[in-house]
């Protein structure tokens, strides 16, 4: 009932004030139904975030606004999230046993401190943007449909849309067309993929044939995409629904021919944000090559310990940043006209072979899992069978879709059905594909039980 109450609500009530104090009250009621203490946290850290705010942009010393910002909401992370994993290096290193607190993590806080920071650094490069209404900096980091998996909306892409936007029949049936269809990728995709890779994971990987290896990489790395971008949809859809627009967060990221293209394809919104906050004030490329090809490997290395408190997202990250100035220095020549052709291979190689080590719980177990797939061995049969139990017909099916939608084949369909003058016929077509989707999607949630959410990882 959340959802069309809200809208209704929403509807019903044309002051722009009221609708947003409902969107702020029904943004806090549905983070409070998960983490009704974490909502504390969070309202906490958005205080703090709008009087840092209107610090940095009428106070003597903004700077000083931007560097309690900062040690708020990075702080905040570190105490959160990485307090355990620092606990545990420190044993390791030293030897001692020191006690590893457990503190439950607050769901979205990765996106929420990232957005209250992004905020107070807007306000501090454009004073016009600081808000005086509490709310409005309320909204725009407690925004439900963004909140708790992204993406990352930055102040400056959603700072007038607080103040006037539009709420029309045309932006709601776009809305939930998207959202929908979001809601597909999730459900009809990336858990028939997510039940392979987690039967591929559970196992002893060691006991792993390369097929079944490759399979679960392959799955898992088709899961990764579609629950994401899934999510992104269905928050890039909601929001038109109630007048915002978010920007992309995945443009087919799959039809890379580089990683350095991948990334500009890929999570869209965090690395814009990591260029905008950390690359470009620590330099970006301004410094010649050797300060550049540094500060990209501290982007990669910040990005994936952004993920998660383990070596596994680490590694992850520090993977495409050492491809990256493999490519900047043309080690891997990926400008050459005849590298072309193998650099799509190279770079699903790359992306399938570190998302192993992201999804892996260990190191060790990441290592093992790809040592596996290219040992031309059958592995133990029992493990082998269980595996390809899981090539079920629905498997089968939501493989081929999840083959077709990595690359922009509707996209392109609807530039050709524009050219021609038939984009009324494509949008009907559309619709009638989301009703579809949208039946099938209640059926798979009420036949089954098992729909991960992944992004508690993170």
């Amino acid at each position: 009932m959340f959802l069309p109450v809200t809208f209704i609500l929403y509807a019903i009530i044309p002051q722009k004030t009221v609708r947003n104090i409902i969107l702020v009250i029904a943004s806090l009621v549905f983070y409070a139904y998960g983490e009704p203490v974490a909502v504390m946290i969070m309202l906490i850290s958005i205080l703090f975030n709008w009087i840092f705010g209107l610090w940095a942009a009428k106070g003597s010393k903004p700077k000083l606004a931007v560097f309690f910002a900062v040690l708020l909401n990075i702080g905040l992370l570190i105490a959160y999230k990485y307090t355990g994993f620092f606990a545990d290096l420190f044993n390791d290193i030293t030897g001692l046993n020191v006690p590893v607190p457990h503190i439950r993590l607050p769901i979205g806080i990765s996106f929420f401190t990232f957005q209250g920071l992004s905020y107070v650094i807007d306000v501090y490069r454009k004073k016009e943007y600081v808000q005086k209404n509490f709310f409005s900096v309320l909204l725009y980091i407690s925004f439900f449909p963004q909140l708790i998996a992204g993406p990352i909306v930055r102040y400056e892409d959603i700072a007038a849309q607080i103040k006037e936007r539009e709420f029309n029949i045309d932006r709601i049936s776009r809305g939930i067309n998207r959202f929908i269809f979001g809601l597909g990728k999730k459900v009809l995709i990336a858990n028939q993929m997510g039940f392979v890779a987690d039967t591929v994971f559970n196992l002893n990987v060691g006991d792993v044939g390369m097929a079944p290896a490759w399979l679960g990489a392959v799955a898992y790395t088709l899961q990764i995409f579609f629950d994401f971008s899934g999510y992104s949809d269905m928050a890039i859809g909601i929001g038109c629904v109630f007048g915002f627009d978010f920007r992309e967060n995945f443009n087919y990221p799959f039809v890379s021919g580089s990683i350095q293209e991948f990334w500009r394809r890929w999570h869209i919104s965090l690395s814009t944000w990591f260029k905008e906050y950390v690359y470009i004030p620590l330099g970006g490329n301004r410094k010649g090559k050797a300060r550049t090809t540094l500060n990209k490997l501290l982007i990669f290395f910040l990005t994936g310990f952004w993920h998660g408190a383990n070596f596994t997202f680490i590694v992850w990250g520090m993977i495409h940043g050492l491809c990256q100035m493999l490519e900047t220095y043309q080690i891997v020549p990926t400008k050459k006209k005849w590298f072309k052709p193998i650099g799509h291979i190279y770079t699903m190689l790359v992306v399938i072979l570190a998302f192993v080590l992201f999804r892996a719980d260990t190191l060790s177990q990441g290592m093992t899992l790809i040592r596996q797939m290219f040992s031309f061995s059958s592995g133990v049969a029992p493990v082998d069978a269980k595996i390809m139990s899981c090539m079920t017909l629905l498997f089968m099916v939501a493989l081929v879709f999840a083959v077709i939608l990595s690359t922009p084949i509707f996209k392109i369909f609807r530039k050709s059905a524009e050219d021609s003058g038939h984009v009324k016929a494509y949008n009907y077509c559309s619709y009638i594909g989301s009703f579809v989707i949208f039946l099938l999607c209640i059926l798979c949630l009420l036949s089954s039980k098992y729909n991960p959410f992944i992004y508690f990882r993170f």
